[in-house]
């Protein structure tokens, strides 16, 4: 028998452990003990054929017995924002007094917080439509539509439910509309909205899903809705107890369904559902390739008994000698807001390029070990809340909390994130969202004062996704102030506890005011190419070949030179440098001329785009 087998048997039986296994370099004699991988703690079955595990909910909501799939096709070109006439109208909130209850649903519960789930939730049948009224149904994953007032034959009032066991956070919407009629123009008005500003009134449009344009035509989501307002309801509304703190607004806009008796979904953003993120990990695990350098794994259970997934990616290591530096991890969350659906989309695009075969995502799954929590809030997104879990709190205030039983997601990040920290350190954190006021994306971080040879070196990550994305990226728009009211956010606290890189990249709801991309909106394909970007800026971020370490040096020589703060940034311009710099000597004539283009050709820092506001309107009866 080999020396080093029979160590490593010796040891083994010695131990006892059925936890720790045994190893032996065969070159230095050396014993290896380590903890075994623990098992597959996922849910999601291995089998294809076999149906993923149903969505718990609280028991108190309906949810409609009916399969919806949307297929993943947009449009070839970016759909451009809506441009007002000036002459949209204001309507009066009329309500149910005057009108018909066509639809209504709020779930009740005989307490005001959460008790108890149910898997699947209780199953009721589809209604059938009344007369020629359209019918509403929200009663499915993130739908959450709670009341429709039918007001004339093409006029409808609807109002959105609130977080569950709340009374606030209403923006998202997702609902379905039956028995439409073609060539009729439609008015909807959602009537109880609570943000005071809205990318509303700077030509954002919803979303529309029509079933038969996706068998006929094979079209998917698509940008909707002409003579659109928002602005700020009568204080004499029909919302009683409103005051200037409190006021509710109105989104008003009028809708043309392509065909008769359709089937069609309006919603805020392109939907991303707890079941959506269930049917990608399987193909995921399923994957002949992918899933020898892909691991799933159960970070907790939510308050409601869903699973929290977390994806571990990174190249299997053959090599126990400890002769290799350790890798870092790079640790990325999403979905802590449950309304912020493009986040969803965001990660899509980081999981499927740093599982791919490319160069660079090999280059990073060898450099780093890649920690994903692709939806930190899965209740919240399955009853569709805006903001909050089950708690009825907002679990991006919640990271400071010692509470592991109301917060269990929180609490098991934390946790996952202080013993990587311990064990391999975190190069980088990154919490992605969605924003519903400013157009691009762009980073918060944290401005770093504790070290001064530090100062400025969280700008340079956004400042070279600025680079990489110029259309979509505004690094102008990056804060870097950490402000009380965000002390309990999760890029604070992880920041607080040694990450230097801690982030929240924020994508809008609305598109890009960048470039080419100039007032167009953003599709779930724009969203997918922001994670893959991000990817790739880490591959260049941490790239150690002098060209680069010179090319971060002189970064923050500039921004120093520019006077660049936390709170305005200064955006040097990008054909001072190439993320390439130091390494043209190596490149052919063709190519360096290529390359220049590219630089030359690279948009200067971005308009400032005036704020234009609606909301002095006087209402008055829409007929």
């Amino acid at each position: 028998m080999h020396q080093s087998s029979y160590l490593s048997s010796l040891l083994a039986n010695t131990l006892k452990s059925n936890q720790v296994e045994i190893n032996t370099d065969s070159k230095s004699l050396k014993s290896i003990a380590r903890l075994k991988e623990p098992r597959d703690l996922f849910t999601l079955p291995k089998e294809p054929e076999c149906a993923q595990e149903a969505a718990r909910w609280p028991s108190e909501c309906q949810v409609v017995d009916m399969k919806i799939h949307h297929i993943e096709v947009m449009p070839n070109i970016p759909e451009v924002y809506y441009t007002s006439s000036g002459k949209e109208i204001v309507v009066k909130v009329i309500g149910e007094d005057a009108g018909q209850i066509v639809y209504q649903y709020n779930p009740m519960s005989a307490v005001n917080y959460f008790t108890r789930s149910i898997s699947g939730g209780n199953r009721i049948p589809p209604s059938c439509p009344v007369n020629g009224d359209l019918k509403f149904e929200s009663r499915f994953e993130s739908g959450n539509l709670a009341k429709a007032v039918k007001i004339t034959e093409t006029y409808y009032e609807l109002s959105i439910r609130a977080d569950l066991y709340t009374n606030k956070h209403m923006q998202w919407f997702y609902f379905m509309v039956e028995n439409t009629k073609k060539g009729v123009l439609y008015r909807f008005s959602i009537v109880n909205l609570l943000k005071g500003d809205s990318l509303y009134n700077e030509g954002m449009r919803p979303v529309l899903y029509s079933c038969k344009d996706a068998v006929i035509r094979k079209i998917g989501w698509r940008r909707c809705g002409t003579n659109i307002n928002y602005y700020q309801n009568d204080l004499n509304s029909i919302f009683s107890g409103e005051d200037e703190q409190n006021s509710t607004y109105t989104l008003t806009f009028n809708l043309e369904f392509p065909y008769d008796d359709d089937c069609v979904f309006v919603a805020h953003n392109y939907p991303y559902t707890y079941t959506d993120l269930q049917e990608y990990l399987i193909k995921l695990q399923n994957h002949p390739v992918k899933s020898a350098y892909t691991k799933l794994r159960l970070l907790c259970k939510s308050l409601a008994g869903n699973n929290v997934y977390y994806l571990t990616v990174t190249d299997p290591t053959e090599d126990d000698s400890n002769t290799k530096p350790k890798k870092k991890a790079v640790v990325m969350t999403a979905r802590v807001h449950p309304g912020e659906s493009p986040a969803s989309w965001m990660m899509k695009g980081v999981m499927d390029f740093i599982t791919g075969d490319s160069a660079q995502a090999k280059e990073l799954r060898e450099k780093f070990i890649f920690k994903l929590i692709p939806m930190l809030n899965p209740d919240g997104v399955i009853v569709g809340n805006n903001r909050c879990s089950l708690s009825g709190r907002d679990l991006n205030r919640q990271y400071r909390t010692v509470i592991r039983e109301t917060y269990p997601p929180v609490w098991h990040t934390k946790l996952m994130i202080k013993r990587l920290i311990e064990e391999c350190g975190v190069a980088m954190y990154c919490d992605l969202h969605a924003h519903s006021r400013k157009h691009n994306v762009f980073i918060y971080g944290c401005e770093n004062k504790r070290i001064a040879e530090k100062r400025l070196q969280e700008q340079v990550f956004p400042l070279m996704l600025h680079k990489n994305t110029a259309d979509k990226f505004s690094f102008e728009n990056c804060k870097f102030r950490i402000n009380k009211d965000k002390e309990g956010t999760g890029r604070v606290v992880i920041w607080m506890m040694g990450v230097d890189n801690s982030y929240t990249l924020e994508a809008s709801f609305a598109g890009s005011t960048l470039g080419s991309r100039h007032h167009t909106h953003f599709s779930t394909i724009d969203y997918e190419m922001m994670g893959k970007s991000f990817c790739e800026t880490l591959l260049d971020y941490v790239d150690e070949t002098p060209g680069k370490l010179r090319l971060r040096s002189k970064i923050v020589l500039k921004l120093q030179k520019e006077g660049s703060s936390a709170d305005e940034p200064a955006n040097i311009e990008l054909s001072d440098y190439s993320s390439d710099e130091g390494e043209l000597s190596d490149l052919s004539e063709d190519e360096k001329r290529k390359r220049e283009e590219y630089i030359l050709t690279a948009p200067p820092p971005s308009p400032v785009i005036p704020n234009e506001k609606k909301n002095s309107q006087k209402p008055s009866q829409w007929t």
